[in-house]
């Protein structure tokens, strides 16, 4: 039994913790949201989280778990 839970434990750990994240991005009152398939958390947060401003629009990104 013990052997089964060490595997068990073994194989959560080298598990793929990649999802599906929606990048949702707000530029005043408009936001627009894009998928983000098969990422981790840090690809999909360093692909995402963005903020500037463009041509005097300020936007900002957020990363979130796809519903």
């Amino acid at each position: 039994m013990k052997k089964v839970l060490i595997v068990m434990a073994a194989g959560l750990l080298f598990a793929s913790c990649k999802k599906d994240w929606a990048c949702e991005c707000t530029a005043g009152d408009l936001t627009h949201t894009s998928t983000l398939d098969n990422k981790t958390l840090k690809q999909a947060t360093d692909e995402c989280n963005d903020s500037g401003s463009v041509l005097g629009v300020d936007y900002e990104c957020k990363v979130n778990v796809f519903k």
